[in-house]
């Protein structure tokens, strides 16, 4: 059951519901928007009508209107995002001091509204919220990578991780820069397209993130290391059956950038069909 609700004082019968609807399951035959229950099954709890009924009318899956943030003179200034897109950058320097876990939860929360293909709610959020865990799975990340280059187990591909442990033991943590957080996202193997959700939420995660004053890194270098130490996947519990999308550090960074960088033109081409 969807609990699909109508509060017939309230709606003005525009329809508006219905033709959003992105399955086309709301019908307005009674003159009031209603779902047939052979439909049901069909709503992927996006809440598009919730969303654009003016009237607050209209309540789904449990969901009412007046639960909801109101958007109208709510949303930040086209210059104010500009400048969080372009001012944000790959932080490489770290504070030592942990963010806090009711912040990170926060960010987590918000970053699950990012689009899914078809509205898939099965992505995972796996996060280091705990310094002292991450420093456990720095450890563990290195001393794989000491055992596989002893081991001759290191593709040649990836050759230059052989020399990582030793930069470790001199100090220098060239994979996870000394982050005190890391966030990895997962998606099933079958869902629509689990690779683009997990880039969608990190990179909606990346600018909450930045906007909230945090530095993030997207790190490559543990995606790439995984390979190498498949303990880093199971010490995260990422679900067999799920991609692992990718791999971010975060945390508060030590260093302030005081403007935005200067690049040349996007490169566009558009798109021209003959007659």
């Amino acid at each position: 059951m969807i609990d699909f609700r109508i509060d017939r004082e309230r709606c003005v019968q525009c329809g508006e519901c219905a033709q959003d609807c992105p399955m086309q399951i709301i019908s307005m035959d009674s003159g009031y928007p209603d779902v047939p229950p052979e439909k049901e099954s069909i709503c992927i709890n996006c809440q598009h009508c919730l969303a654009i009924c003016p009237s607050e009318a209209l309540s789904i899956h449990g969901s009412r209107p007046e639960d909801s943030l109101p958007l109208d003179g709510a949303l930040p200034r086209r210059e104010e995002l500009e400048t969080l897109v372009m001012g944000r950058r790959s932080v490489r320097r770290y504070s030592d001091a942990p963010v806090d876990k009711g912040e990170i939860d926060r960010l987590l929360q918000v970053a699950s509204y990012a689009p899914a293909a078809r509205n898939n709610e099965a992505r995972l959020l796996t996060v280091v919220d705990d310094a002292g865990v991450m420093d456990q799975y720095r450890k563990l990340t290195y001393h794989g990578l000491s055992l596989a280059a002893k081991n001759d187990q290191i593709p040649q591909s990836l050759a230059f991780f052989s020399r990582f442990p030793e930069a470790f033991a001199q100090g220098r943590d060239v994979i996870f820069r000394g982050a005190p957080h890391m966030l990895a996202v997962s998606s099933p193997k079958d869902g629509p397209a689990p690779e683009a959700d997990c880039f969608i939420c990190l990179s909606t995660f990346d600018l909450l993130a930045t906007g909230a004053g945090l530095g993030t890194l997207w790190c490559g270098l543990a995606k790439w290391a995984m390979e190498i130490v498949p303990e880093m996947r199971i010490a995260l519990g990422i679900p067999g059956d799920h991609v692992l999308g990718y791999v971010m550090v975060f945390g508060k960074p030590a260093a302030k950038y005081r403007r935005t960088v200067q690049r040349g033109p996007a490169l566009v081409r558009r798109l021209k069909i003959k007659s």
